[in-house]
């Protein structure tokens, strides 16, 4: 059994091996004036570069340790189910929005893939023209007439604004901890909670070497992308689901012309 010295002296380790990373990460210049709606854009960037870091030296190599042993139709079933449990949350924040078409489109969504679906493991709704709707408490906040704020990079979830930063918080406790109690199972649960992460980190690596082949500036398409996609969101635009962004990237086709990338000359 690991003494407190020994984990203090483990988790110290890891921080000193952080900070290595995010000093070999090079930081990607402004290439442009200061964008309005990106005030700390400086901060951002540095942050950016750390999660980036991170990101290539870790997720992304667990990420394909993962591709490579699990079978594509197993990673597929898996990333369903997930998506079918964050449903219910889109559900309730489609009704606080009073979008209820959508509210009862996502219900029913739920209830056809997790019963004949097998408990999402199968899309049958998509299949069957009922596309999913993404809805989360940041959008809510939106939709209520709060602003946005400024756009903002958090250490390792990304990008953000201030309002969607407030919005997370509120989705991670009823959409990640609040199912994740169902399961009394201490080991199990986080587990699961292990397998989400590497599984939402799968579905994007296409898109990541898309991003890292065409994307002149990554920070800013990545931005720029995130702030289009949640002012869609909020307006309620159709179509809005399929606009990229930062955090949830499976939600758009993988090719440059959706993702709005312009090529380097």
């Amino acid at each position: 059994m690991q003494t407190p010295r020994l984990r203090s002296l483990r988790l110290f380790a890891i921080i000193i091996l952080l900070i290595g990373m995010v000093g070999c990460a090079t930081t990607e210049q402004r290439t442009g004036p200061l964008n309005p709606e990106d005030p700390w854009e400086d901060t951002n960037r540095n942050i950016y570069a750390f999660n980036d870091a991170l990101d290539r030296n870790v997720f992304i190599p667990v990420a394909e340790a993962y591709a490579f042993v699990v079978p594509q139709p197993v990673r597929t079933c898996i990333n369903n189910i997930f998506l079918n449990l964050g449903e219910v949350w889109s559900f309730i924040n489609s009704n606080l929005q009073g979008r209820h078409e959508d509210a009862i489109n996502t219900f029913g969504r739920f209830m056809l893939n997790t019963t004949m679906g097998l408990g999402g493991c199968f899309d049958l709704a998509s299949s069957n023209g009922a596309p999913r709707i993404s809805n989360d408490f940041g959008t809510t906040l939106g939709v209520w007439g709060v602003e946005p704020g400024p756009f903002v990079v958090l250490p390792i979830i990304g990008a953000s604004t201030v309002r969607d930063t407030g919005g997370r918080v509120v989705d991670l406790y009823v959409n990640q901890v609040g199912w994740g109690q169902l399961v009394t199972n201490i080991d199990l649960r986080n587990s699961m909670y292990g397998l989400e992460l590497i599984d939402r980190r799968e579905s994007l690596l296409d898109v990541t070497k898309t991003i890292d082949k065409n994307a002149i500036d990554r920070y800013s398409f990545i931005r720029d992308a995130y702030l289009q996609r949640r002012k869609a969101l909020v307006r309620g635009t159709r179509g809005a689901q399929e606009l990229p962004s930062y955090e949830d990237f499976q939600d758009a086709p993988a090719d440059e012309k959706s993702l709005g990338i312009q090529k380097a000359k």
